[in-house]
């Protein structure tokens, strides 16, 4: 619990940020948008935590595209407040965030939801897809960053690779793109013929691989592939706006990385992990290594169910090509690392599974059934019914609101046999991958005999909504609902 001189310390901090998020309402959005020719707007609802946990990154990243030359304006509407605004450009879940160009709307936002990655976003979105390098100062100030720069060296501009080359760009917002038709500068960078070179940045550079990467693909698609699996390097910094790029059977190891202050502490633990990686990956085997901070990814270490982090050593999780989840339990070396590495490819590793414990009465008539990460098998992959289960977070105001109607079904429904109706806190457990949950509620229709492929339920939310759905859906049909049906039709006839 925090105690009040910190709450008082986090509330100065976040309001240091505040002013430079532009506020927009019904009344001034039209006048406001026109005013920018690159902005990116979030949509939210003040009680959504999804738009909680987004709100001090979204902040911090005004704060910096404030600064770029030129700036980048970021903005906000309350849509419980102002809800013309919200219902004209069709947001219907939160944190909704879209792009706005020139008073019109130009594209849903798909990027990061942590500052750096929104301020990559945007400054891709605000300026060139590809820098032109037309000097060697040009080139020189390209690749003096800690990131890697890809750059295309053309004859001219209109070429057929060229084009290929600024199609990739445009495509790859997480890489830094350049491209010259300079002399000067294929000369500074002893590039003697056209194509396309990687260049990773020095404080990346190792022994375990090459700083330098020609790419001998022509077309767009097999250059974007070449980048997109080169960039990453062996053993690449894989950070919230870059993590979903990270193929996986993908082991990461969690410990204070930062380039910045202390580059060489963490290539310190980087080399181990790279030297552990290519001794595997050369004996022919497909895997992927990566770093994260331990700050930035904290949230990843809770669903691997990794609470020891201080730090001094890095900790280790590890996904399949299943995405299950492994958390290594030995202290970091390079040699219980690559134990584990060879242990978790070869199935000797149980799988971590987040869950909340187990209800212990859970089968009352009438209620609705509570899953959780270490029953959903037992409940919801049940061959012999049909289950109907509502995935929420328990800070959800739709949730809260669905709650008295879905108790009311689930009563309703109480005599059916065949059919299920339950409920899992997906901020709790581990969601399978085959129910995709983005927003609360989501439901899904699983029925029985076909598990492996639910029905995401996209009907209305009043009772007789699901009642209906379900009757259609039913392998069996809702016996009591026909029931019910018969007798009201025979009072009906009695009146006459």
């Amino acid at each position: 619990m925090y105690s009040s001189v910190v709450l008082l310390g986090l509330l100065c901090f976040c309001g240091a940020f505040a002013d430079d998020v532009l506020v927009f309402t019904d009344a001034n959005f039209g006048d406001e948008i026109a005013k920018y020719e690159t902005i990116l707007v979030k949509f939210y609802a003040p009680w959504c935590g999804h738009c909680k946990r987004l709100a001090p990154e979204y902040e911090r990243a005004a704060t910096t595209l404030k600064k770029q030359d030129p700036p980048v304006a970021l903005a906000k509407v309350d849509c419980t407040v102002e809800t013309n605004v919200c219902s004209k450009h069709g947001v219907s879940g939160y944190p909704t965030l879209k792009v706005f160009k020139n008073g019109e709307l130009a594209k849903d936002y798909s990027g990061p939801r942590e500052a750096d990655g929104i301020v990559k976003y945007m400054v891709r979105e605000a300026g060139p897809v590809s820098k032109k390098l037309e000097s060697a100062d040009d080139a020189r100030n390209f690749l003096n960053k800690a990131s890697v720069g890809v750059i295309g060296f053309f004859e001219s501009e209109s070429s057929s690779l060229a084009k290929a080359f600024l199609k990739v760009a445009d495509k790859l917002s997480d890489v830094r793109f350049a491209h010259t038709i300079s002399k000067e500068v294929k000369e500074e960078l002893k590039q003697t013929e056209d194509g396309i070179v990687l260049f990773r940045p020095k404080v990346l550079q190792s022994k375990f691989e090459d700083a330098e990467v020609r790419c001998e693909e022509t077309s767009s698609e097999k250059i974007q592939s070449f980048i997109q699996g080169e960039s990453l390097g062996l053993c690449g910094e894989r950070t919230m706006s870059n993590a979903e790029n990270f193929q996986k059977p993908l082991f990461v190891a969690y410990f204070n990385v930062d380039y910045v202050k202390n580059p060489k502490g963490t290539n310190y633990w980087r080399n181990r992990v790279m030297k552990v990686g290519k001794k595997i990956k050369d004996e022919g085997e497909t895997v992927y290594f990566a770093i994260s901070g331990l700050d930035e990814m904290s949230r990843e270490l809770e669903e691997c169910g990794i609470e020891d982090r201080n730090g001094d050593k890095p900790v280790v999780c590890a996904w399949n090509a299943k995405n299950q989840k492994f958390k290594m339990t030995e202290e970091f070396s390079m040699d219980s690392f690559e134990q584990f590495v060879r242990d978790v490819l070869a199935g000797k590793v149980e799988a971590y599974m987040k869950s909340e414990p187990i209800p212990e009465d859970n089968d009352t008539p009438g209620k609705v059934k509570v899953v959780v990460g270490k029953n959903f098998d037992e409940i919801v992959n049940n061959e012999d019914k049909d289950v109907l289960i509502e995935f929420y977070a328990p800070w959800c105001g739709h949730c809260k609101s669905l709650a008295p109607k879905y108790d009311e079904l689930a009563e309703k429904l109480k005599d059916e046999e065949n059919v299920v109706i339950a409920k899992m806190d997906a901020t709790a457990n581990d969601v399978p991958p085959n129910y995709e949950v983005r927003g609360f509620p989501t439901i899904y229709f699983a029925p029985k005999g076909n598990k492996s492929t639910p029905k995401k339920y996209e009907g209305g939310r009043e009772v007789d909504d699901f009642v209906k759905y379900l009757s259609k859906e039913a392998t069996d049909g809702l016996k009591s609902v026909s029931k019910d049906s018969k007798k009201k039709k025979k009072d009906k006839n009695v009146e006459l």
